[in-house]
């Protein structure tokens, strides 16, 4: 499933400006100037950027889709159940993800 769940990713990824792939801590990931946006977690799931003060929202409101481990609390990130996650609730979360870390000149290429 990681596999066909990746392979979404990088299809919704290719749309935004500047996504380059690569690896994060030896699994595929996307980065934009250089920062992570989005990562294969070793399980399966899918570790983004998120708002911390969206996070546990995001998380109790739509447990069947998110979910934050205590590795991640400290940080700006959540993990997405690719498995479960529709298409178009994963292309939202990853351009917000994408958002938070691609810059004034990126947002403004995507933006028109």
């Amino acid at each position: 499933m990681a596999k066909r769940g990746w392979e979404r990713v990088r299809s919704l990824a290719a749309g935004l400006p500047g996504a380059e792939e690569g690896s994060s801590y030896g699994t595929p990931a996307f980065k934009v100037g250089g920062k992570l946006f989005a990562r294969l977690h070793p399980e399966g799931d899918l570790v983004v950027r998120v708002d911390p003060d969206d996070r546990d929202l995001l998380c109790e409101g739509e447990p069947q889709h998110f979910q934050v481990t205590d590795h991640y609390r400290g940080y700006d990130m959540m993990l997405v159940r690719l498995d479960a996650i529709p298409k178009k609730r994963l292309a939202e979360v990853l351009e917000d993800s994408w958002r938070r870390v691609a810059g004034k000149r990126r947002l403004a290429e995507r933006d028109g």
